[in-house]
């Protein structure tokens, strides 16, 4: 005869409810899975704690509401002590499942060992609920269900490791659907393995709960229901905004090392030729010397400056001067082998160096061709341009340091610069000498220009036919504290080379404009003359300069002469061209200066509106007694004449020459015939009483003259 039990009912609500919670819960614990793998160790850590306590509240709340929905026809409860030790129990195995999830590998054992420990966790979670309702006399357990239920909850763990594990790799609008779906499966397992452990369980008719509470059960549930959803959607709006927060990090960590890798490439490339910039050139020779050193090779620099850039930039501008460059660097690095280094050091500044050099010949030979190969003509605005190159060489360990390869490989370009250009040198010893001298020199020169150590002597000029004074040339010199007095030639290269002409030229236009200034207001209108250099010429601010100056010392335009040379006007004709005329209009005159010396053509010289030209002491030295030099002089002056143009001859040391230049019908003469240049303090003790100086000379005209040759 079979035992009889006590009649049993579900409460439909509430079972659809705990499947609703063991879905979301499901869902959740996928996200949290996720978290806890993607986050960094720290921050892993707290998603593991907080994850396991949502998720294990969201199994054992849908575990008690699946309890609640179980209806007898006696009172039922449920000790709380026993209650809350199922969900530390839930809580625990929750832990463990995002603990394995967030694994970098879900090895066999690792999942099949996870899936039993978590199997049955759930199954003691379930079944201590069971035994908190106290029944007397005992449930009578189904053996068959019982094991069931574990299978169920084993192989729902197992599955849940699997999808934990997978998921995690996908993203966007896939990952979301996955998780939804994988999500149901879930529920649906754990709600099976919650009914039917309850189907396992029956009452006998005598049964009593002693645990039965007088509290009303579909409150109970739906406060556990509630409160259940809110913190899974607390847990899922958490996760979510930390997915955002994630996602944005990895977007900026992505956004810096892009940033960062472009930066490098910045640090160690020249960005417009591609090329090695000076820090990568200098590791690899520190590396290449080292190297060096224990194999006995050869290291050699090439230093490569490339001759009349500066035109180009100044004619087709930057632009065009920018695409010169790269088609040079292009055929520098053509004429290398790959094992060489080719750099650009700066400006128009290239440099190579080469590992396991072979003797003078071998180089010689890739200096030969890296000339040959830049003086190729390049296009630019449909005209052909060509250019050329001067090379030092300096070789380790032969004839230079590591360390000071870069200091003689320079020299020695500097040496192949001024020996003609369009060829190499090798370092030699005696180029050292003069290398460190040069070096020396142009430090005291930056000190100098801060310690006021420049001052301008001025030589008068005068007037050919009458004698009187008519002006004064301002020319630098440099009081240096230990070289005495330095004359112009010996320090103009250096400070034209090392970038200093600029600020020496503009601190002589300011000193020159403020004297005459001074002079103007003594009763003595001297005319000045002020040399400018090709740098100069090139300044955008050279007529905002000189305007501010002129207003500054009250001084006009017109008493002020500004010498340009000749092969400086032709460096680049149209340009110097267009800055005359905008001088002119400023009421400053002009002076071609060393007339002779450059290349000027009788087109060009026509179009300057200049108003004197000076003939180059040289000529003056040899027209006693040279019949070509005589000529010579005879022909500027009558070209002079011929064009609206005085003459002004510099030079003039002799009474013979004097003579033969008032023949000739020159303008105005300087020399040491006349004066020596001296400081401005004794300007008024040279002029004559006689000199007076009611306004600058005007322009010649021809028709005046007759010129004798």
């Amino acid at each position: 005869m079979s035992a009889a039990f006590l009649p049993s009912e579900y409460s439909t609500g509430l079972v659809l409810l705990s499947v609703v919670v063991a879905v979301f819960a499901s869902f959740v614990a996928l996200d949290l899975a996720r978290r806890v793998h993607d986050a960094p160790p720290h921050l892993a850590r707290i998603w593991l704690a907080g994850g396991s306590i949502a998720m294990g509240t969201g199994i054992w709340s849908m575990h008690f509401l699946g309890m609640l929905a179980f209806r007898l026809p006696i009172a039922l409860g449920y000790d709380i002590v026993l209650t809350l030790l199922s969900w530390m129990i839930v809580v625990a195995v929750s832990g463990l499942a995002l603990a394995i999830a967030g694994r970098p590998r879900l090895t066999m054992p690792w999942l099949l060992g996870g899936a039993l420990a978590m199997g049955a966790g759930i199954c003691a979670m379930h079944y201590l609920g069971m035994f908190a309702m106290r029944m007397s006399p005992p449930i009578v357990w189904h053996a068959g269900w019982v094991a069931a239920s574990a299978a169920i909850a084993t192989t729902a763990s197992l599955a849940a490791l699997l999808l934990f594990h997978g998921l995690r790799r996908a993203n966007g609008l896939r990952r979301l659907n996955l998780q939804g779906l994988a999500a149901i499966v879930m529920g649906g397992a754990i709600a099976g393995m919650h009914y039917s452990g309850m189907a396992a369980a029956n009452f006998p008719l005598d049964s009593v709960c002693g645990a039965a509470l007088e509290i009303d059960t579909y409150w109970l549930a739906g406060t556990i229901g509630g409160a259940a959803l809110l913190l899974l959607s607390t847990t899922l709006f958490a996760s979510i905004v930390d997915a955002r927060i994630q996602s944005r990090t990895a977007k900026l960590a992505r956004s810096l090392k892009a940033a960062n890798r472009e930066l490098s490439r910045i640090a160690f490339r020249d960005p417009l030729t591609g090329l090695a910039n000076r820090l990568v050139l200098e590791d690899r020779i520190d590396h290449a010397a080292t190297r060096s050193e224990r194999t006995g090779d050869r290291l050699a620099l090439f230093f490569i400056d490339l001759d009349g850039f500066k035109p180009i930039n100044d004619s087709f501008g930057h632009q065009a001067g920018d695409t010169v460059l790269r088609v040079i660097g292009g055929r520098i690095g053509a004429c290398c082998r790959e094992t060489d280094t080719v750099a650009r050091i700066g400006g128009d500044e290239f440099a190579i160096l080469v590992e396991d050099a072979g003797g003078r010949e071998t180089l010689g030979k890739l200096a030969e061709r890296i000339v040959q190969s830049i003086s190729q003509p390049i296009e630019l605005h449909e005209h052909p341009t060509s250019l050329s190159c001067s090379i030092g060489i300096a070789v380790f360990p032969e004839n230079s340091p590591a360390e000071r390869l870069v200091a003689h490989a320079d020299a020695a370009m500097y040496h192949a610069k001024r020996d003609g250009k369009a060829t190499y040198r090798f370092f030699t010893p005696e180029m050292d000498a003069g290398a460190a001298e040069t070096i020396k020199l142009q430090q005291d020169l930056r000190a100098g220009l801060n310690r006021g150590e420049f001052e301008l002597y001025y030589q008068l000029k005068r007037d050919a036919r009458s004698g009187a004074c008519c002006g004064a040339e301002a020319l630098l010199r440099w009081r240096h504290p230990g070289r005495g007095m330095v004359e112009p030639d010996n320090f103009l290269p250096v400070a034209e080379r090392f970038g200093l002409m600029v600020p020496l030229g503009n601190w002589v236009l300011d000193e020159a404009i403020r004297q005459a200034g001074q002079w103007l207001r003594d009763g003595m209108p001297v005319p000045v003359a002020i040399n400018l250099s090709p740098l100069q010429l090139r300044q955008p601010d050279l007529q905002a300069r000189l305007a501010a100056a002129l207003a500054r010392n009250k001084v006009p335009p017109e008493m002020i002469t500004l010498e340009i040379t000749e092969s400086a006007a032709m460096e680049d004709a149209d340009a110097t061209l267009a800055l005359v005329e905008r001088l002119n209009q400023q009421g400053l005159r002009i002076s071609i200066d060393d007339f002779g010396t450059g290349y000027s053509s009788l087109s060009y010289l026509r179009r300057f509106t200049a108003d004197q030209i000076k003939i180059d002491r040289a000529f003056i030295a040899d027209m006693v007694g040279n019949p070509d030099a005589l000529a010579l002089v005879a022909g500027v002056i009558q070209l002079a004449h011929s064009l609206d143009l005085r003459v002004v001859a510099e030079g003039v040391e002799t009474e013979a020459q004097q003579a033969r230049l008032i023949e000739l019908g020159c303008d105005e003469m300087q020399g040491f015939l006349f004066s020596c240049p001296a400081p401005a303090a004794g300007m008024a003790a040279r002029i004559g009483a006689a000199d007076t100086f009611t306004a600058p000379p005007l322009p010649w005209h021809a028709s005046n003259h007759t010129a004798t040759p």
